[in-house]
């Protein structure tokens, strides 16, 4: 798809990785509409795009966690093509502790808040009908897990299994569904559980410690340029890529994942039963990336 002239909704897209997709959009000649929640930040975006003469974006105040409010905004932003689901929350802490709170809080941010821009926005991508595509951020975390960041990661690998689901569903309308997993990023990220709302106070976790977690910050200023990160999102949604990996220091982890992953599988023959609905499967999935709508009546 030409990129020139068609409008993309980032949420979150006023800092960090949102932040960077957007500077490499507007390159590419893309209107902007840009969800934020911190003024200082939209501030600072807005002055980013006047200094440099890009055409300003519209931006929409946004709590992704907000149903009615993402409604609103998608009905605010007219005809979209491009959907980049970003904004996130990076909290971390050992899982065993975890209160209902914590998990509330994470999954509705990571998990929620993209199905809530999905639900307000795929019928209008779709209703408008010149295609577009839709990008999840998520992490490398939906492929590696830690001691510290199991919620995190459960919601990084729901997005992930979400996205590589719908890329399917949405192949026969001309909507490429593209699944970013960025590593290490320069970015204020690591600051989120400073930044805990009320309304899930009750944590498990310690009590935040505002020294060590600038310590664990110190960590990201080792991280890719953000926009480097929105540059590679561009080439790989140009290419219309279901999986876009931004950072190459993961070969080892693959490796041992794919690894561990044939290891564990018995050695022993399987039933033609079940090889048959197994090829079934295959087939239809092969079928949906080519644009066929797939029914159940296809995987039997």
């Amino acid at each position: 798809m030409d990129w020139q002239g068609k409008t993309a909704f980032i949420t979150g897209g006023v800092s960090g990785i949102g932040f960077g997709i957007a500077r490499a959009f507007a390159a590419a000649g893309m209107n902007l509409i840009l969800s934020y929640r911190d003024e200082t930040y939209r501030a600072e975006a807005e002055r980013w795009f006047q200094d440099r003469g890009f055409p300003l974006p519209r931006f929409i105040k946004l709590d992704v966690t907000d149903r009615d409010g993402f409604a609103q905004a998608a009905d605010q932003a007219g005809k979209v093509h491009v959907l980049v689901n970003n904004a996130g929350v990076s909290v971390f802490g050992p899982t065993d502790a975890a209160s209902y709170a914590d998990y509330d809080w994470i999954m509705g941010v990571n998990f929620g808040g993209v199905v809530n821009g999905l639900v307000s926005f795929i019928p209008k991508i779709k209703a408008h009908g010149e295609g577009g595509h839709i990008v999840n951020v998520a992490s490398m975390a939906a492929f590696l897990s830690g001691p510290q960041a199991g919620i995190y990661t459960a919601s990084k690998f729901a997005v992930r299994g979400l996205t590589e689901s719908l890329r399917f569903n949405l192949a026969p309308y001309k909507i490429g569904v593209s699944l970013m997993c960025p590593g290490l990023t320069k970015t204020n990220a690591w600051d989120s559980a400073l930044k805990r709302p009320a309304d899930f106070a009750e944590t498990g976790f310690e009590p935040t410690n505002r020294a060590e977690l600038e310590q664990f910050g110190t960590a990201f200023d080792l991280g890719m340029d953000p926009l480097e990160v929105g540059q590679k999102t561009l080439a790989g949604m140009t290419d219309n890529r279901g999986l876009i990996l931004t950072h190459p220091e993961f070969a080892e982890d693959f490796a041992e994942i794919y690894r561990m992953s044939l290891d564990a599988l018995p050695q022993e023959m399987a039933p033609e039963g079940r090889l048959h609905i197994e090829r079934l499967r295959r087939a239809a999935n092969r079928a949906a990336a080519e644009g066929q709508l797939i029914g159940l009546e296809d995987l039997t």
